[in-house]
């Protein structure tokens, strides 16, 4: 596997930059946010890859940083997400705004990312919760509460929106169970 190019940048043309490595150039998809940070062309440059090999194609996607790789990588294991919706989502929000989103259970966020629905938003905040905290430093410092997040998620699931789910739960007092948390919520959202 490619796990890393250093090279100079032969040609830029979004989402795929050339790179030139003592004379082989690989072609390389990569996420926006690496796209703008991307030196001029010939300029130095090293990305960290990822390598997808599939029966008709062996596909380079390349990022600055590992975070943003760890990232995908985490996003390509969830089902349903494909390296390209992966590459999509990390254009459409940074890793650290992807992790606050994920800590926060907000699907809304995930949504306004193009090709993201509201079923596989949700599949991502689930599938996604408690590991891309691990990959960045200080992520989980602005999760809700355990038995808040749990609540949010139920009334997510009951079909209230996002704004109405976060209203509810911060009308609840922090230390209170999951299941008497739902009872006041649902009180509180039918007033």
């Amino acid at each position: 596997m490619i796990g890393r190019l250093r090279g100079a940048v032969a040609a830029k043309a979004p989402p795929q930059v050339l790179i030139d490595v003592q004379g082989v150039g690989y072609e390389v998809d990569v996420p926006m946010s690496t796209f703008c940070a991307l030196p001029g062309l010939g300029e130095p440059v090293t990305l960290l890859t990822h390598q997808v090999v599939r029966e008709d194609a062996h596909i380079l996607f390349g990022f600055l940083s590992a975070e943003e790789r760890e990232a995908f990588r985490q996003l390509i294991k969830i089902s349903g997400v494909g390296p390209r919706t992966a590459l999509s989502l990390l254009s459409g929000l940074s890793v650290g705004d992807l992790s606050e989103a994920v800590a926060r259970q907000e699907a809304g966020r995930l949504v306004k990312v193009p090709g993201i629905g509201k079923k596989t938003a949700e599949r991502l905040l689930l599938e996604l919760k408690g590991k891309l905290a691990d990959a960045l430093p200080g992520a989980g410092s602005v999760a809700l509460g355990s038995a808040q997040a749990d609540i949010s998620q139920a009334l997510l699931a009951l079909g209230y929106s996002d704004k109405e789910a976060q209203a509810a739960v911060k009308s609840l007092p922090a230390d209170i169970g999951v299941a008497e948390g739902i009872r006041q919520a649902l009180k509180a959202l039918s007033r």
